[in-house]
């Protein structure tokens, strides 16, 4: 199973690419969409384009996303909130199952502490992919909500391969 995992921004949205059978996680791939600093329907059409382009380019089977959580401010919230609809717009006009995890969800998953900052998180990515370094914050949070969906998804996984099926874009094959 391939997942892309989505970190949403309203100025860089990072991905993340890995390949998953029965208990190994590999790397495929990671990066950045950087929206850059135009109005706010130049950076939905930005965010749009690039989560289409990743998708045409991996082919994942399933895309995790990590889900806003609620900002001080509320403009920033807001922005958040509406990368965030685009990148989910662009998902399922793609055609793709989403699923949807919380940065306390991710965090427990990965490094197995809820409250672990950012520099942890990149450090464990870089152990659990064996990566020979630390990806940059945003593609290593990314791959991070992909780690996460990894394991809430491998029970499910070895069940259906009991039964001799697995999934394909979405799909049971």
């Amino acid at each position: 199973m391939r997942i892309l995992g989505i970190d949403p921004g309203s100025r860089v949205t990072g991905f993340g690419v890995i390949d998953v059978v029965g208990q190994s996680r590999t790397y495929a791939a990671s990066g950045c969409i950087k929206t850059g600093g135009g109005s706010l329907p130049e950076r939905v059409r930005a965010l749009l384009d690039g989560i289409a382009e990743v998708v045409a380019t991996y082919h994942p089977d399933i895309a995790a996303v990590e889900q806003v959580f609620v900002n001080v401010n509320p403009a920033s919230t807001l922005m958040l909130g509406q990368a965030r609809g685009a990148v989910l717009a662009a998902l399922v006009h793609a055609g793709l199952p989403i699923a949807e995890y919380t940065a306390l969800q991710v965090k427990q998953a990965v490094v197995g502490n809820g409250h672990a900052n950012k520099d942890q998180v990149g450090q464990m990515v870089q152990r659990l992919l064996r990566l020979s370094g630390v990806p940059q914050a945003d593609a290593a949070d990314a791959l991070a909500v992909a780690l996460a969906h990894s394991q809430h998804a491998g029970g499910a996984a070895a069940q259906l391969a009991k039964l001799g099926l697995t999934v394909k874009r979405g799909r049971l094959a």
